[in-house]
């Protein structure tokens, strides 16, 4: 067996935004990133042998990609996998050597990253499996997983890459699409368009509201009308606020960073690129121009 040691990593001030759990915990695709790294790093294990003998030390927030780990494994001299924004993302223990480039893992530093993990999983995914018989209704172009318990009402549209936990209620008339997951218990009620989105467990978003390129933490409530801003007129990249800086998110597309326990009024208005921390509200009819703290 390779032997793997994982290590936290510093995070960006933006995680207070979404969450104060771990981010190891935190679902792509509905599983935790601890068990994606797992998995992948056992797939490793299967199709190489180290070099050397070397422990490999990974970044706990780290998106790994096969394609990476293997490749730096397959080299002759100890060495360390470099993130392409200069991070280390994998490390032998006590190692120098060449650096070894990639190509497409990348370090999870700011919440809005977990969207560019979900599009990568989701669309490497191949297992898409429905536990459970849905309405004649539903149509689908792409990709869909359901899971036990889960009702998916007449009228529902599905496109693109989308993962569906347990126990969920869908629709009816519901349209979604892009690479999309909706955790446990959630409630999608109708007309909601969510594209390109993550939502975690318990989450419910109210009739006729439209949640896009945006990610909500755990028990999130979006009254009916909830609206979130995806596109700046000029086209370009999306900043958001970290501390006194404008990052730039490097997403043309970016909604919104919602906070575990966010309730928002109904009507509410959300510009692109803002976060509302954990817990925090909004009134009917509330525009969102500026991160609202908690």
């Amino acid at each position: 067996m390779i032997p793997f040691d994982f290590k936290d990593s510093a995070l960006a001030s933006s995680w207070s935004a979404l969450t104060k759990r771990p981010l190891a915990d935190l679902a792509i695709g509905n599983h935790a990133l601890r068990q994606h790294q797992a998995e992948l790093l056992n797939a490793a294990q299967v199709q190489s042998v180290p070099a050397h003998g070397h422990t490999y030390v990974v970044a706990s927030s780290a998106w790994l990609e096969l394609e990476d780990v293997l490749a730096f494994m397959a080299q002759a001299t100890a060495g360390r996998l470099v993130a392409t924004d200069g991070f280390v993302i994998i490390a032998r223990n006590g190692a120098s050597g060449t650096d070894v480039p990639v190509t497409r893992s990348f370090l999870i530093n700011h919440p809005w990253d977990l969207l560019l993990a979900n599009e990568r999983f989701l669309a490497k995914k191949q297992d898409y499996t429905r536990a459970v018989d849905c309405h004649p209704s539903l149509y689908v172009d792409g990709r869909l997983q359901v899971g036990k318990g889960t009702k998916i009402l007449p009228g529902v549209v599905i496109e693109g890459d989308v993962v569906i936990g347990d126990d969920c209620k869908i629709g009816p008339n519901c349209y979604i699409r892009g690479a999309t997951s909706i955790g446990n218990r959630c409630h999608v009620g109708q007309s909601v368009e969510l594209k390109n989105s993550i939502l975690m467990d318990g989450t419910n978003v109210g009739h006729l509201s439209y949640v896009g390129d945006s990610v909500l933490g755990a028990k999130v409530n979006f009254g009916a009308g909830t609206v979130t801003s995806n596109l700046r007129h000029d086209g370009k990249n999306h900043r958001s606020l970290v501390g006194d800086a404008l990052i730039d998110t490097g997403r043309r597309k970016f909604g919104a960073i919602v906070g575990d326990g966010v309730h928002t009024g109904i009507n509410t208005s959300i510009y692109p690129g803002r976060k509302i921390w954990p817990g925090a509200t909004t009134r009917p009819g509330a525009i969102v121009e500026r991160d609202i703290l908690s």
